[in-house]
């Protein structure tokens, strides 16, 4: 297989390199890597291997990060007031079952091929390099633009945890732009640009950070859990608010619960991330399939949890669609402060799926960069946060692939 990493050398050479764009795209398109040439010849262009420094306890932390963001604070109103009702519990069941799916396939790929480039690498290995491309675009656009998506709610629940009424305060308006394209979030700015030093500095400091947030995070959604299930009422399970609206547990019928869990299933994006790290696992074929299947059960569980606690606060036709849990305190009186609790706790959710996205993207960026559809640059590890290649890592890979290649026979 051909390598085009001189494309980018200079102007001259990319210009030639366009020109001879056709002739590439037949050669390239239909062309398939193999896991062995991942690990070893391609993996080598990064100049030295990522330090293996996580364990199956650190990608769990990671996934649970990644998947409990503000995400459920929004789609679990949603889906019981539109979908499901108080049956939404069973959609976050239903939902977490499939992801639970999903995270099999993951695991299978990262234990078989543990190498930075996630989904890229799987279908690279798979159908090729031209579906793998086309994975690679629309992965990187994904993180790009849902990172600075979710680094300006950052500051939407910011305001919430401190009370002030307006998220503008915090933001910098410039005149002669259209409304809505005229505001400076500094605030989120300040947060990417914060994390994605920590980021560089080290991926284990990293985890150790994501380990704090998450663990901050999981105590307010413990702290919920405990308010909804103590101050909620049972009946709300079998009522509803209104008398002209249907109640019942499954007040929209089997087909709501499977549209509640089709909406809920964005919650649980973020463990496909936890993939690209599978070039630090110490131990890969015990670590991963513990780190990325554990994170999804766990998942589920406070997901399934939280639903219930929202069911019983108030019925499903009384809940607010956009913000179901603070809402159902909102006009409670003594009760109010729990809204900024719960902006403060979902404020530690967004760390922690930002950190968690920032850090999938890296890895794809460096292993695209390794196929040299981008720049080379982009695919090499500094020094000072890798180890040299050498025999023994090239010969351990060998003997790897020997013994799964004697387990399938």
């Amino acid at each position: 297989m051909e390598t085009y990493g001189s494309s980018f050398s200079n102007v001259k050479s990319y210009l030639r390199a366009l020109s001879d764009t056709p002739h590439r795209l037949a050669r390239r398109a239909c062309s398939v890597s193999t896991s062995f040439e991942e690990r070893s010849r391609v993996r080598a262009r990064s100049g030295g291997d990522m330090k293996r420094s996580l364990r199956w306890y650190d990608l769990v932390g990671f996934g649970v990060g990644g998947m409990v963001g503000a995400g459920v604070f929004v789609t679990s109103g949603r889906a019981s007031r539109m979908c499901a009702g108080p049956a939404v519990v069973l959609s976050y069941a239903i939902a977490g079952f499939c992801a639970l799916l999903s995270a099999f396939c993951y695991t299978e790929f990262a234990v078989d091929m543990p190498v930075a480039g996630g989904a890229f690498s799987y279908i690279r290995i798979t159908f090729g390099e031209f579906l793998a491309f086309l994975t690679g675009a629309n992965l990187i656009i994904d993180y790009v633009l849902s990172n600075a998506a979710v680094a300006r709610s950052f500051t939407g629940y910011l305001c919430t945890a401190l009370g002030i009424s307006t998220e503008s305060r915090l933001r910098i308006t410039v005149n002669g732009l259209p409304k809505g394209f005229n505001e400076i979030d500094i605030v989120a700015v300040l947060v990417v640009l914060a994390l994605t030093v920590i980021i560089c500095y080290s991926t284990r400091e990293s985890s150790m950070l994501n380990m704090v947030l998450t663990v901050l995070h999981l105590v307010f959604i413990v702290f919920v859990i405990v308010i909804g299930f103590t101050r909620g009422d049972t009946k709300n399970f079998r009522e509803a608010g209104h008398e002209n609206h249907a109640s019942g547990f499954f007040p929209f019928g089997a087909s709501g619960v499977f549209n509640g869990a089709a909406m809920v299933y964005l919650s649980y994006i973020g463990y496909d991330a936890v993939s690209t790290m599978a070039e630090e696992v110490r131990n890969p074929v015990k670590d991963i399939p513990a780190g990325v299947s554990g994170s999804v059960i766990l998942v589920t569980v406070l997901y399934c949890l939280m639903a219930a606690s929202m069911s019983m606060l108030l019925p499903y036709d009384m809940i607010d669609p956009d913000a179901p849990f603070s809402g159902a305190f909102m006009g409670s009186d003594g009760w109010r402060w729990v809204s900024n609790v719960i902006g403060a706790g979902a404020s530690f959710g967004i760390l922690t799926s930002l950190l968690v996205a920032m850090l999938g993207q890296a890895r794809y960026m460096c292993v695209i960069g390794r196929s040299s559809v981008v720049p080379a640059w982009f695919a090499r590890v500094h020094p000072k946060t890798s180890t040299p290649v050498n025999a023994s890592v090239f010969l351990a890979d060998f003997k790897f692939h020997i013994e799964v290649y004697d387990n399938l026979i």
